[in-house]
């Protein structure tokens, strides 16, 4: 067991952690499209949320990693087969060679072993099935006004129902979207026919979630490597694969100074990584890097919540607090909006955390990521309503005059 206590150790786990996640390279999988495809690749996966007070979050993660990433080429990928669509531990756009381990999630809804809807309409999925099949790829908005009303439900929703039923249980997959709208198509109609769809055993499972985990997070406690997964036999047999690994020595552990145990490949600590970059980065509170708060606060001392969630009373920093990045460290959070007809972002609240970094150093690098985030939102003015310390706030302010 490796114990990280100096600075310099924690700070090399940081490099290590976010490195893997891609975010301390200029361009670690290329640019466009081809880079769009790899990152996902790499990462797993891109979850897919419906809140747009910034843009949505499956681009901003891709925004993040990806050099000239347009909101466009997610849709082209699920055309071009290259990624699909389904349930990670949220929604999620996932790499298409990781078909098959979606397989068994489909198999325990349709076999009646776990549920998503308890009472599924049978008969109404079966109508709408049959009418895929012959009239083509359906939106649940072409039902809302030819469904009739079922007692006991309200307008067109049994259809909807239905239809998500039906692609959680992997009779449909959607086969592109129109906007933020699902387009529900027949599974062998829209997967490729080159992909593999052999169910994975059990044992297979855990050894594709041990190594993409390790590929893309760098380490892992136990509990994150099957993070909102409840398969218990999967999370044995998980934790079997890691005490396997762990006793042939391609594993070890380390413990940070909360008491928190990680895994992680054996010398990976000592491998060449990244240098830090002097440019921050603003990323979604959906992102793969800050999705395990747990981790989040072992690892980078970072406590963040989304406060969305909580009464407006209740919150601390605001409705959606994007976290800032820079040079290895969370240092803050800005709670901001889009507002798109008049491309005007507006920073509602901007926190900076106690840090030990030069404040002409950390506004000129929070200056130049709202610039280029407002280009990505197509805003053309920046406001800032307060800043915490508060006596950052004229700096702040004239930084971003001159940005914007």
């Amino acid at each position: 067991m490796i114990e990280i206590k100096l600075p310099q150790e924690l700070a090399r786990l940081r490099r290590l952690a976010l490195s893997a996640q891609g975010l301390l390279q200029a361009q670690p999988y290329g640019t466009g499209l081809a880079g769009t495809c790899q990152a996902i690749k790499h990462i797993g996966y891109v979850q897919i949320d419906t809140i747009s007070v910034v843009e949505r979050a499956h681009h901003h993660v891709l925004h993040s990693r990806v050099p000239k990433f347009e909101p466009s080429m997610v849709n082209q990928m699920l055309l071009d087969g290259d990624i699909f669509e389904y349930w990670s531990h949220a929604a999620a756009f996932l790499p298409i060679e990781d078909f098959r381990f979606s397989l068994p999630y489909k198999n325990a809804i349709k076999n009646g072993q776990t549920h998503w809807f308890k009472t599924p309409d049978k008969k109404l999925m079966a109508e709408l099935l049959a009418r895929i099949r012959s009239e083509g790829p359906l939106k649940s908005r072409d039902l809302e006004a030819s469904t009739p009303k079922r007692a006991g439900w309200g307008g067109w929703k049994p259809a909807k129902k239905a239809l998500e039923q039906l692609y959680m249980q992997g009779d449909l997959m959607i086969g592109g979207r129109e906007g933020f709208q699902k387009i529900y198509d027949l599974s062998e109609r829209v997967l490729p026919s080159t992909v593999n769809s052999e169910m994975p055993s059990t044992s297979e499972f855990a050894e594709h979630m041990l190594n993409q985990y390790m590929r893309c997070h760098g380490f892992a406690s136990l509990k994150g490597l099957t993070y909102l997964r409840k398969d218990t036999e999967l999370r044995k047999a998980v934790k079997a694969l890691v005490n396997e690994r762990l006793a042939q020595g391609s594993l070890e552990q380390v413990r940070v100074s909360s008491g928190e145990v990680f895994i992680l490949e054996a010398g990976a600590l000592e491998r060449r990584l990244p240098r830090l970059s002097d440019r921050m980065l603003i990323l979604s509170p959906f992102d793969n890097s800050v999705i395990q708060r747990e981790r989040l606060k072992a690892v980078f001392q970072f406590e963040y919540q989304i406060e969305c969630y909580v009464t407006e009373a209740k919150r601390q920093y605001g409705y959606f607090c994007l976290p800032l990045l820079y040079r290895g460290e969370f240092v803050g959070r800005m709670d901001c909006k889009a507002h798109r007809k008049i491309k005007h972002f507006e920073i509602k609240a901007l926190h900076f955390e106690e840090y030990s970094f030069d404040d002409d150093e950390v506004i000129g690098a929070f200056s130049d990521a709202v610039t280029q985030f407002c280009h990505f939102q197509n805003c053309e003015s920046v406001s800032l309503t307060k800043a915490y310390p508060k006596h950052l706030t004229p700096r702040l302010n004239s930084a971003l005059s001159i940005a914007s």
